[in-house]
């Protein structure tokens, strides 16, 4: 299993380079010109509406923007490599990494928060839905789980905030509460947005649980199980359930990186300061080399949980070996 990890690991390298070669070419490509976009609004920061313009070649080359753009990108990846410098803001020269350490935390939580709550919600009703299969218990679930695959989270989001403001005068917190400063305060302000992020990928989750769960439950070895007067406690958690994990394990490793793309969503309805409402303000500013950083850390990370994914299997299965 070692030799297959740091295959896997070394692997890693050539997927980054292409996909920051991909982002890096492909952020300018969105329409608007960053320094068009800061001229004008020094203009009007600085009252010079009416008077001579600034020039925009000065402020290009000050950012190191009239290079050719390869030449861009191999500084970029040299500043990686020699300083550990994954890009900084062409507005204010704040680094990523130090905007990292304030804007991560509030992202972590809500995406933990979220697949906690996803679990605790999928994992046992699949496996009730499939030990108590075409009873009623079986059909709400199911209905549930479609509800919650079809139904939109922002969409609910959206109206969690509108109606209750009408209706009840009620609306979320906008000021963020740090988890070190008032630990209920935070949890509720962060448990509404991670119920809705936590819905949305508990239907798929449920489904293939229970789907896995009823093929488990006709394999030889549970019909044995049963014939030997085991309660259906022993055979649905000590043989059923173990097998039935391995491919929602599958699932879940899929679904750690699709939290923090939908974490860009509810932190901007919920005005949560965390990486994805960094990376939409980036992208809006055209801010292009924190939008580099950013999809190379989240890719990154995604390279990593599937790699633990893939080893998580030989655990949770002693079938399934590596070599």
């Amino acid at each position: 299993m070692r030799s297959y990890a740091v295959r896997r690991i070394l692997l890693i390298i050539p997927t980054m380079l292409i996909l920051t070669l991909a982002v890096f070419f492909m952020v300018r490509l969105i329409p608007g010109d960053m320094v068009t976009m800061m001229v004008t609004q020094q203009q009007f920061a600085q009252g010079r509406a009416g008077q001579e313009p600034l020039d925009a070649n000065v402020i290009r080359q000050a950012l190191g923007l009239d290079k050719p753009i390869y030449i861009q990108y191999f500084e970029y990846l040299w500043g990686i490599v020699s300083r550990g410098d994954f890009g900084h803001s062409l507005w204010n020269d704040s680094t990523l990494l130090g905007m990292l350490r304030l804007k991560l935390p509030v992202t972590l939580e809500l995406s933990i928060l979220s697949l906690i709550i996803g679990l605790v919600l999928s994992i046992p009703l699949g496996i009730y839905s499939a030990i108590r299969q075409d009873t009623i218990g079986d059909y709400i679930g199911r209905t549930a789980s479609i509800l919650a695959l079809a139904v939109p989270s922002f969409w609910l989001a959206t109206l969690i905030i509108i109606y209750p403001s009408i209706w009840w005068d009620w609306a979320p917190r906008v000021q963020y509460i740090p988890l070190t400063q008032d630990f209920w305060g935070n949890m509720g302000q962060f448990l509404l947005p991670a119920f809705l992020m936590g819905l949305s990928t508990a239907g798929g989750t449920m489904r293939i649980t229970r789907t896995m769960m009823l093929e488990v439950l006709r394999q030889d070895y549970v019909r044995t199980a049963w014939s030997k007067g085991l309660r259906e406690r022993a055979v649905v958690l000590r043989h059923a359930v173990r097998n039935t994990l391995i491919p929602v394990i599958t699932i879940v490793g899929g679904i750690i990186p699709g939290l923090f793309g939908g974490a860009v969503i509810m932190e901007q309805i919920f005005a949560l300061p965390g990486m994805g409402r960094y990376l939409l303000d980036a992208i809006s500013q055209r801010d292009y080399l924190i939008v580099s950083g950013q999809n190379l850390i989240f890719a990154s990370f995604t390279m990593i949980i599937i790699v633990l994914t893939d080893l998580a299997y030989a655990y949770v299965d002693p079938r399934i070996r590596y070599d």
